[in-house]
């Protein structure tokens, strides 16, 4: 790979989700909250940006999943195109990795099991939200939740319209800071996931 004679150290590794879960480890023990925090980027209809944190729940073997309510605003934007990308940024350790590509839904045991793993009233309060669409008051939304509760009781099931999102690659960039701005940056890139990986080291 072009740019590979000179990296090593936290750039190792022949695998970028590799390398991804390893800093996202580092994070796990230097960030007070949410290490495993993401600004996600959509686009809508009209061409217009988008971006927000989400909280990323797994690296696998050949992407990054998330969680949402499919009928708020970021879910759809990510039907409309098919596409999203990410930033993960940590300030202790002066790290960021960038990833984007194409994005399809995770709506099935997984996303059944990972719900299941949620407090209860995190479980009752994706019922209860309407995600993105106005609301009246937080004491409205109480009161959605307590009526839920009712309904649901302790073991609900997984929302139809909630569930995971995947994030396949086809471009993740890993950035390190360096002394006087001379930061160390490698970009992993492919024509489709699935496909072999090209990396190169990129300019400060």
């Amino acid at each position: 790979m072009a740019g590979d004679a000179d990296r090593g150290g936290i750039f190792a590794g022949s695998d970028p989700f590799a390398i991804a879960r390893r800093w996202l480890a580092d994070a796990d023990a230097t960030e007070p909250n949410d290490p495993n925090a993401i600004a996600l980027a959509t686009v809508d209809a009209a061409g217009m940006p988008n971006a927000r944190m989400v909280l990323l729940k797994e690296i696998e073997e050949d992407g990054f999943v998330f969680y949402t309510n499919y009928q708020s605003v970021k879910a759809g934007e990510i039907d409309l195109s098919g596409t999203a990308a990410f930033v993960m940024h940590w300030k202790s350790l002066r790290r960021q990795i960038r990833a984007r590509g194409r994005v399809s839904r995770e709506d099935g045991p997984q996303a059944d099991a990972y719900y299941r793993s949620r407090g209860l009233p995190s479980r009752l309060g994706a019922w209860a939200s309407a995600q993105s669409r106005p609301l009246k008051s937080r004491a409205a939304l109480m009161l959605e939740v307590a009526r839920v509760t009712a309904i649901k009781g302790i073991d609900p099931p997984r929302p139809p319209f909630w569930g995971g999102y995947r994030l396949a690659p086809v471009e993740i960039e890993f950035w390190a800071d360096g002394a006087h701005r001379l930061h160390d940056r490698f970009r992993w890139t492919r024509s489709e996931p699935g496909e072999a990986w090209d990396m190169v080291r990129l300019s400060p």
